[in-house]
Parts: C-alpha cells; sequence; structure tokens
C-alpha cells in the first residue's frame, strides 16, 4: 500500500485521475493521501513512444530495492537503468480538479524539510499549500529547476474548502490508480516490444494495457 507522506525517506494502470502539468514559473497544488514511492523504467516502444514500465526489484513499501520479484526488464534491457518517480494525489487550485502528481526529486526533498516545521502538508485539518516555480536552466529537458516558495507555504493559511473536503474523501487510494503490474504482464508486454522491433504486431490486448500507462 502506499505510505503516510512524512514516513518517506525520500530516496501501470490508466488512472481516472489526471495529470498535473507544471508550468514555467509559479505552480501551486495541495496534496493529500498517501505517497506512492516507486522507480520507473521509460522503455521504447512501437514509433519511439516511451512506456513507463515500473521497477518490480524496488518495494513500494519498504522504499528498498529487495529484489523479491523477478524485474523482466533487467533480461531485456540490461544496461537500462531505473529513475526515481514518486507520486501523490493533489488538488489544482488553478481548475478544482483531483490530479496525479508526479513529484521531482529535488522539489520532494524541499518539501519534506519544510515539513518539519510545518507539518504533514497532506492534512485534511492542518496541510498547507505547495507553492513552487519551476525554471528553465537549459536546452535540454533535464535543464529544469525546481525551488520551493517557503514562504508562502504557511501552514493553517488556506483551509480546504467544502468541495475539496468531499473530493479527498471520494478519492481512490493512490495504489489503486497506479497498481503495481505483475512480472508475468511486464514480460508480456516486453514480448510484444521486442516483437514489434522485429517486425510483427505490437498491438496489446487490454488485460495488459490495463496494467501499463498505454493510451
Amino acid at each position: 500500500m502506499g505510505i503516510k507522506f512524512t514516513s518517506s525517506a525520500g530516496g501501470a494502470k490508466k488512472s481516472s485521475l489526471e495529470q498535473f502539468s507544471y508550468k514555467n514559473g509559479e505552480n501551486c497544488v495541495r496534496i493529500f493521501g498517501d505517497l506512492l514511492p516507486r522507480y520507473i523504467y521509460w522503455v521504447k516502444g512501437e514509433n519511439d513512444k516511451n512506456i513507463p514500465m515500473e521497477c518490480l526489484s524496488f518495494d513500494r513499501n519498504k522504499e528498498a530495492f529487495v529484489n523479491i520479484e523477478k524485474d523482466w526488464v533487467r533480461d531485456f534491457y540490461p544496461d537500462l537503468k531505473c529513475g526515481w518517480s514518486y507520486s501523490v494525489q493533489c488538488i489544482d487550485p488553478s481548475d478544482g480538479k483531483t490530479k496525479v502528481f508526479n513529484l521531482k526529486k529535488k522539489l520532494m526533498d524541499q518539501i519534506l524539510v519544510a515539513a518539519e516545521d510545518l507539518g504533514d502538508p497532506t492534512d485534511v485539518e492542518s496541510g498547507w499549500d505547495i507553492h513552487f516555480k519551476r525554471t528553465k536552466t537549459g536546452p535540454n529537458v533535464y535543464n529544469v529547476e525546481y525551488t520551493l516558495q517557503t514562504l508562502k507555504c504557511q501552514k493553517g493559511i488556506r483551509p480546504l474548502t467544502e468541495d475539496e473536503r468531499t473530493a479527498v474523501a471520494a478519492s481512490t487510494n493512490i495504489d489503486e490508480l497506479l497498481p503495481r503490474p505483475t512480472p508475468d504482464a511486464q514480460k508480456e508486454l516486453l514480448e510484444r516490444i521486442a516483437s514489434a522491433g522485429a517486425g510483427a504486431d505490437a498491438n496489446t490486448d487490454a488485460s495488459i494495457e490495463d496494467e501499463f500507462d498505454i493510451a
């Protein structure tokens, strides 16, 4: 299951929620619910489409690589590295919608430090809005900095509205929104991707697509 936000060490099925889109400049979200720790591989599929595949060597609850389940990505792509990919649900104040907030590691670290003084940002009663800036620092996709605007992140300054409380109460646990795929499903999808590279049909059936973020 997911873990409480403040207990994190810091260190794919289609969702019914939208993904929060980071924009350059100032951003604001109100996160709620459990934090979902994951590491993700990005596997290049048909038409150079990047397909996210969860690293099954990583234990969500322990936040550690335990290597209990078979991780087929390592067999198919031995040189491919997985990346930190923690997620949590949020309310986007710009439109009032609940979304999946895919955290950035440096931003997460700053939030954890601020939480030492401000408390758990996911708490329904005493949580706080997360204000941060996204700044492009160069031409490449990874040339981006995220800076928490600590002075704007004040505890109790903006209580949740009744609509927001209703949305939080009605939300689905993030483990159910982003379930962990089975090794068998991971292997089958990898085989289809490999077949596509050899010129065979790479269409996936619904039972496999349901376990990954394949649009």
